[in-house]
């Protein structure tokens, strides 16, 4: 399969069982490649991720839960509770985070470029994201990109350790599809592509 083959198949996914078709190891080797392989700009490498797999995802999903009812109106709370059912119902879930310090640090040694190395991290970490679900939907398994930060980062922290300088950028809920993906639009290409010769 091509790898523009894999940009098609990579979608949205919010039904997700509790299920993988490989090991925990495979997974782990997968995503670790994934780190590895991601670049950044003057490959400061400053993407970080969390694997939670098992009672820690659950937990995961129970902290936000927890957070969002301190938050929401009554009448907001089933749909919302729904919709975290539905991701804790997932095999796993990644957490993206970007290493402050790292950013810090190539703003002190390239101050030319300060303003720039955090919106540089940025992109990087989306390079992450995008390379690990592609990689995860060519392996057969559905994912959705979640953003319950800055909501959730101190619960995060405390429940698994995380660096301070580690700041959380956004969370992936993943497992095998339970249901087709969403119809997906498209803008005329005409709009969003030029060539000039």
């Amino acid at each position: 399969m091509s790898f523009t083959d894999l940009m098609t198949m990579r979608r949205s996914r919010y039904v997700l069982t509790d299920k993988i078709p490989f090991s925990d190891e495979h997974l782990q080797e997968l995503l670790e490649k994934c780190v590895k392989n991601t670049p950044s700009a003057f490959n400061s490498q400053s993407a970080r991720l969390v694997l939670l797999l098992g009672a820690k995802h659950k937990q995961f999903w129970d902290m936000t839960l927890q957070c969002l009812q301190k938050i929401i109106s009554e009448q907001q709370l089933p749909a919302t509770k729904q919709k975290i059912a539905s991701f804790a119902a997932a095999y796993g879930t990644v957490l993206y985070y970007d290493d402050t310090d790292t950013v810090k640090g190539l703003q002190a040694k390239f101050p030319a470029y300060s303003a720039n190395f955090p919106v540089w991290a940025q992109q990087a970490n989306a390079m992450l994201q995008y390379a690990v679900w592609t990689a995860l939907a060519e392996e057969g398994v559905g994912a959705s990109l979640q953003h319950y930060n800055p909501l959730i980062d101190q619960a995060a922290a405390q429940a698994y350790h995380i660096a301070p300088s580690w700041q959380l950028v956004a969370q992936m809920p993943f497992g095998i599809a339970g249901g087709p993906a969403g119809e997906k639009t498209f803008l005329p290409l005409e709009q969003r592509f030029k060539i000039e010769k």
